[in-house]
């Protein structure tokens, strides 16, 4: 059996968490009479691979430098910085 430990969070906190939790649930999604069951590893997408490609970063924007090269929506970039 767990020890009862001291109350760590903010009252704020309390009363968020206690204010969530009185919350009615969700009803269930609406599904189609036919829909089949499908794992949960099938809602994700494929792992990609990682692309290198030389850019600038103008305010913030990630800009290619090869105007062919079209970066999928919400893509993940590392960028990689020179030294001048």
């Amino acid at each position: 059996m767990p020890t009862p430990t001291s109350e760590l969070r903010s009252p704020q906190r309390q009363s968020r968490d206690e204010q969530v939790a009185a919350e009615p649930p969700l009803p269930p999604p609406s599904l189609p009479a036919d829909a089949s069951a499908v794992p949960v590893e099938a809602h994700f997408a494929a792992p990609r691979r990682p692309l290198a490609m030389a850019g600038v970063v103008e305010n913030g924007l990630v800009r290619p430098l090869d105007p062919d090269v079209k970066l999928p929506e919400r893509s993940r970039v590392i960028i990689v910085a020179a030294e001048d």
